[in-house]
């Protein structure tokens, strides 16, 4: 399709492809029950993936004692950051309420959210196998004895393997190291060499490649298709993966509820997630509707020059576009996001459900990163700075839009902001 005519289907392509900075409002966003009307996924489902976590919990402490204290369970800290929020405002921003920071750059064993979503799928795939083989006699059986040799030597038979840029191949990587399978990681060339020294001091296999995300996963998919001993975890179309993020949301609701803070009509959570491929923020964004309703307002950030989920999106294209179809490279020093072409599925789930998106230069991100450790201490990687570019902009006249068509102008200054840094 000709640039010309994606532009008729939403001008904001125009700018997008110039790798302008934007503020795109999803004309697709319904209202709770309209926006989950033909979804097949329930609260149903996040429930059953927080039971087999807490399943799995002693056996995350036998294999990572850094969780005792935490009972197993993997979770980070829930902060208000009002000194940054203070920082921001005297930069430009006109950001009133609260600014809180879900700080899962902070998550035990992988330090970011795939250690949600990517040891959730490894968990599940090891319960399945272990209740196939006669290693647990059903989900009442102490999952501790999984971390046995006898069991070990069962999942050595095993390969798991994924496609990543870095944080998603850590927690496929040290996670299925640690249950005892070989491990496969196919890197772009946009990841961190020292992501790769720590996946091989781990005993994986790392195998790099010179172009980017989507050549990586498509290599990644083959080799382990061609394997009937190996299961690929698929970061563009896995449910499983959606849901361990998705488990994300019901813990922050917990926290909140711990800070005294009720989210309702009156008090709304504006929520502003860094976005690559889509699996880890279409998750928690599917659990804040879920949980929240309309009082959540969830907003996507990408980098100009890879923000493959917006494009998606604003074609209605979702996976069949990719960002060098308009002229843009997918280079960006966000490395957790350089993606150029986003989840299908993820896509058709946010159609109803994604407020919008907004898309940042990289400088700003180191920018931001300044800002967060001078005024609060706390050191995050240029990816997840990207989730403060969020309240900048929709607390900007840029946003004043979708402000007004909600009728949130009087509720602002009650706000919950929160910016969720994950990588």
């Amino acid at each position: 399709m000709q640039l010309s005519e994606l532009i008729k289907k939403d001008p904001v392509i125009e700018r997008v492809a110039k790798a302008e900075e934007v503020i795109w409002f999803n004309p697709g966003l319904r209202c709770r029950d309209a926006a989950f009307e033909g979804i097949s996924l329930t609260m149903a489902d996040i429930d059953d993936a927080e039971a087999r976590l807490r399943r799995f919990a002693p056996f995350i402490m036998l294999c990572f004692p850094e969780t005792a204290g935490n009972g197993g369970i993997i979770e980070s800290p829930l902060t208000e950051v009002e000194h940054m929020r203070q920082r921001l405002n005297g930069h430009g921003g006109g950001i009133g309420g609260r600014l809180l920071l879900k700080r899962d750059s902070d998550l035990a064993i992988a330090g970011s959210v795939k250690a949600r979503g990517g040891i959730y799928e490894i968990l599940k795939h090891t319960e399945e196998i272990a209740l196939e083989k006669g290693l647990l006699s059903g989900y009442d059986d102490d999952y501790a004895k999984l971390a046995g040799d006898e069991c070990r030597r069962v999942f050595s038979q095993y390969t798991v393997q994924v496609g990543s840029t870095g944080n998603l191949g850590l927690s496929i990587g040290i996670m299925s190291a640690a249950v005892g399978y070989k491990v496969i990681v196919h890197m772009s060339a946009d990841a961190k060499q020292w992501k790769k020294e720590l996946l091989r001091s781990k005993g994986v296999k790392v195998v790099e490649y010179k172009s980017d995300y989507s050549e990586a996963v498509k290599r990644g998919r083959e080799l382990s298709d061609a394997d009937p001993m190996s299961y690929f975890v698929d970061d563009e179309n896995s449910v499983a993966l959606f849901l361990g993020y998705a488990v994300a949301a019901k813990r922050l609701k917990a926290q909140l509820e711990d800070m005294g803070i009720e989210i309702d009509e009156n008090r709304p959570l504006i929520a502003y997630i860094p976005c690559g491929v889509g699996g880890a923020p279409g998750g928690i964004a599917f659990g804040l509707r879920l949980l929240f309703g309309d009082d959540a307002h969830v907003f996507f950030v990408e980098p100009t020059q890879a923000p493959c989920m917006l494009l998606g999106m604003a074609s209605g294209l979702n996976n069949k576009i990719c960002v060098q179809d308009v002229g843009l490279t997918g280079l960006t020093h966000a490395d957790g996001l350089a993606v150029g072409r986003p989840s299908g599925f993820v896509g058709g789930v946010m159609k109803t459900l994604l407020a919008g998106e907004m898309t940042v230069e990289d400088y700003k991100l180191y920018d931001y990163m300044r800002a967060l450790l001078d005024t609060e201490g706390i050191f995050i990687e240029p990816s997840s700075c990207a989730a403060f570019e969020g309240p900048m902009k929709l607390c900007s006249r840029e946003g004043e839009e979708y402000i007004r068509r909600h009728g949130l102008e009087d509720k602002m200054q009650n706000a919950i902001h929160l910016s969720l840094i994950h990588i």
